[in-house]
């Protein structure tokens, strides 16, 4: 298996910091290639926001590292999904015992993508960051664990009214601000030619599905230098809708 990539983040129009953390590993190991793609978004209006994205974004770069050889010739998935709880309920009380300390509110969402060559695909996900896999047509692999999200879920609002709600970007939880924070899991296996997008609430409000697929859809992604101009097209085209949040993709296509 082979991995093309692209990333981007932008702070955006209007915020003076850039909250949204993230990171791409790849490597090649006995089964095979394995990736490691990690989105955090920082609270945006809760201080030092990028201080609790990036302590997560750090503390995944290192399991990568340190833990996962080691885990990959253990008993694979089961050993790696319950090692990242772990990681995120030390990250969650780190956080938040930081910001007691220092008397402030700061929290992230964690959204995180595991390939291991074609054989697994783990998704890990707290927060209103999304995976989506490009596959014939877009889907969404997260949900928004937000409170529109959950009234969407539950049938109270429609589609139409979650974009104009002023509560579309209230979570449910965050790493750092909730006392207990319970992650999604998602388990699937890799095809290849099908395309992968993690990204921060930034990126998906100002476009549609059918755009993202447009500009993303995997026929057209034949090397990294397009991945890589069309990622920043999306960006720039959120900006110039107003977009105020920043703004941060991921992009992963497999070969």
């Amino acid at each position: 298996m082979e991995v093309l990539s692209a990333v981007y983040t932008d702070i955006g129009i209007q915020k003076a910091t850039n909250q949204d953390s993230l990171c791409l590993k790849v490597a090649e190991t006995p089964l095979g290639t394995v990736m490691l793609a990690v989105v955090c978004d920082g609270m945006g209006g809760l201080s030092k926001g990028e201080v609790a994205s990036a302590s997560v974004i750090h503390a995944f770069s290192d399991w990568f590292d340190q833990e996962l050889p080691l885990q990959l010739a253990g008993s694979g998935l089961e050993e790696i999904q319950y090692r990242w709880s772990r990681i995120i309920q030390e990250q969650n009380q780190r956080i938040a015992e930081y910001g007691r300390r220092i008397n402030i509110h700061l929290g992230t969402t964690w959204t995180a993508l595991l390939l291991i060559d074609k054989k697994h695909m783990l998704i890990g996900h707290i927060g209103d960051s999304r995976v989506y896999r490009l596959r014939g047509q877009l889907e969404i692999l997260t949900e928004d664990q937000t409170v529109i999200g959950r009234e969407l879920k539950r049938g109270t609002i429609t589609p139409e009214q979650a974009k104009s709600d002023p509560r579309r970007n209230v979570l449910l939880q965050c790493i750092g601000a909730s006392r207990l924070v319970e992650p999604q899991f998602v388990r699937g296996q890799p095809v290849l030619g099908e395309v992968y997008v993690l990204c921060s609430d930034g990126f998906r409000h100002m476009i549609t599905s059918e755009e993202m697929y447009q500009e993303f859809a995997p026929e057209g992604l034949l090397d990294e230098a397009i991945m890589e101009r069309k990622v920043k097209e999306l960006v720039e085209l959120n900006k110039q809708r107003q977009e105020t949040d920043n703004i941060t993709v991921l992009l992963v296509k497999i070969k």
